[in-house]
C-alpha cells in the first residue's frame, strides 16, 4: 500500500510551535515512528508552506497513491484551490488535524476540504495520523 501525508503550513515547526497546542515532537520524529510500526506500507512525506505546491503534489499522487494523509495547516480554512484539487483526483484523501478546530477561533471551523474528503480525523494530535492510517488498512 501507498500512502503520502501532506503536511501545509508550519506544520514544519512541530516541536517548536506552541507545544500547548501541537505537542513537542517534531513530525520527522514522528513520521520514523510511523514507518517503523506500519512496516507493510510505502509511505512518501512532503510539507510545504506554499498553496502552488500542495496542489502540485496531490495532483501528482493523486492519480497513482492508495490513499493521501492531509492536514492543510491554515490552507484548510482558506484554499479554494486545494479542495477542487482533492475533488478532481481518483485518490481517497483523509482530512487531519492535530488540534481540534472546533475548539480554536470561529474561522477555523469552516474546511473546503471536507466535502471532498473520505473522512476527517481532528484533535487527537499525531495519533490524528495514526487513525487516517488505520482507516485506510
Amino acid at each position: 500500500m501507498n500512502l503520502i501525508i501532506i503536511n501545509g503550513p508550519n506544520l514544519n515547526l512541530l516541536g517548536k510551535r506552541e507545544p500547548e497546542t501541537y505537542g513537542n515532537e517534531s513530525f520527522e520524529a514522528y513520521f520514523d515512528k510511523l514507518k517503523s510500526k506500519y512496516t507493510q506500507i510505502n509511505f512518501t512525506y512532503y510539507q510545504s508552506n506554499i498553496e502552488g505546491e500542495l496542489i502540485d503534489k496531490i495532483q501528482e499522487y493523486g492519480f497513482s497513491a492508495d490513499g493521501i494523509i492531509l492536514n492543510a495547516g491554515a490552507y484548510t480554512h482558506t484554499s479554494i484551490g486545494i479542495g477542487d484539487a482533492i475533488k478532481a483526483i481518483t485518490s481517497l484523501v483523509i482530512e487531519v488535524h492535530i488540534s481540534n478546530t472546533f475548539s480554536r477561533e470561529t474561522f477555523r471551523h469552516q474546511s473546503f476540504i471536507s466535502p471532498n474528503a473520505k473522512g476527517v480525523i481532528i484533535g487527537f494530535g499525531l495519533k490524528s495520523y495514526d487513525l487516517a492510517i488505520e482507516s485506510f488498512l
